[in-house]
């Protein structure tokens, strides 16, 4: 035990000077990316931003709003990739590797501090996809348009329809407000468990409170036909000026709904587009769908939860490509970072693509490049040690 006290403070010091030679060129390679992202999309977009009289301050606040879809899709793992094989370059050109495992310290315990920093990493990825990543697309359509003068027509939906499987509601509606949730001409066609069927027209309906307000609304009931009584029962029409019902169908979900609805499988080849809770939603919403529809969010919801992952199979992979860099320059890693960004998004594209196609299943397809580069990590590392 008194040994052990001895030895902690030197694998902390360790630990501290490994850290702090990765997150120098990690801090380098995300503002690097940033700005050479920027500048490059700045280039070609410049003309469109003009068109739409976007200022200085709007150009700005776009950036922002896709900084997190860019963040977790392709900067926070190539940056960390980058860097590591930056610093175990660095560190083995200098034989301070070499040093370490001398000294007694193995390979597999001088790589934690690398696989924390792969955790963190993750658990930043996923937290984005969920909170930061869904409204981001609103958020940078409402920037586009903000200067258009047709701008408050564009964001009435008409006609539009909505069903939600598991509770039996088909909604149509007139026109609906994406921005701000707002139906004219909301009609509801309910399927109750008690076997009625009720009915509900409205003027106008608001989201508030965690309620749907109708204006002008008018419902009625029918019994559905049964053995006993093969003729439907009319019901009695009931006008209300104002009626609040609390229905699981919010704003949330019908900017979900359209999310998904409009998601094509070329789009949904290229890249994760829904969150886990949307696609759960929807599933749970929605138990009956075709086949391919439901190969094409089961892809999606796998490859969602496979991306935060991506940030601990580039440390697999990264650490035996630095360590046994030897003397060569640090542009080897450079080179050897590129190359291996390249062969993995082009194995993700692939696969998602035939997951999405039906063709593999859902949970290879998006495991598929994490599982062959991680397998192929683990097994240099083990040659390594």
């Amino acid at each position: 035990m008194a040994l052990r006290r001895r030895k902690m403070p030197g694998m902390r010091l360790l630990d501290r000077y490994l850290l702090r030679g990765l997150f120098v060129p990690l801090a380098y390679c995300l503002g690097g990316f940033l700005i050479f992202y920027v500048a490059f999309d700045l280039v070609f977009k410049i003309k469109d931003f003009q068109e739409e009289h976007l200022n200085a301050f709007d150009i700005a606040q776009h950036y922002v709003a896709t900084l997190p879809e860019l963040l977790v899709t392709i900067i926070i793992p190539v940056s960390l990739l980058l860097a590591l094989l930056y610093a175990l370059t660095n560190h083995s050109r200098h034989n301070e590797l070499t040093a370490m495992r001398t000294s007694g310290v193995s390979f597999w315990r001088m790589s934690l501090p690398y696989f924390g920093v792969g955790i963190l990493a993750g658990l930043a990825v996923l937290a984005m996809n969920e909170l930061l990543v869904p409204p981001s697309e609103d958020r940078v359509d409402e920037i586009k348009h903000r200067h258009d003068l047709n701008a408050a027509d564009r964001v009435w939906i008409p006609k539009l329809n909505l069903d939600n499987q598991t509770e039996g509601r088909l909604w149509s509606i007139d026109r609906y407000n994406k921005a701000t949730g707002e139906m004219k001409g909301p009609h509801i066609q309910w399927d109750r468990a008690d076997g009625s069927f009720l009915w509900i027209d409205a003027e106008r309906g608001i989201y508030t409170n965690g309620q749907w307000v109708f204006f002008n609304e008018e419902d009625w009931v029918t019994r559905t036909p049964s053995p006993g009584n093969p003729n439907p029962l009319p019901g009695e029409r009931k006008p209300h000026a104002v009626l609040a019902l609390t229905l699981s169908e919010t704003p949330a979900w019908i900017k979900s709904e359209l999310k998904v609805r409009n998601l094509s499988p070329e789009e949904a080849a290229k890249k994760p587009e829904l969150s886990i809770q949307e696609i759960l939603t929807y599933l749970r919403l929605h138990p009956r769908q075709e086949k391919a529809d439901r190969a094409k969010l089961l892809t999606q919801f796998q490859c969602r939860l496979a991306e935060p992952f991506t940030c601990l199979t580039v440390v697999l992979i990264a650490l035996p490509f630095g360590a046994r860099a030897g003397r060569q320059n640090v542009f080897a890693g450079v080179a050897s970072s590129l190359f291996i960004c390249f062969a993995y998004f082009i194995l993700q594209r692939i696969s998602m693509g035939l997951g999405v196609g039906g063709t593999l299943p859902p949970f290879l397809a998006a495991w598929l490049p994490n599982l062959v580069f991680g397998l192929a990590g683990l097994v240099l590392m083990w040659r390594t040690r």
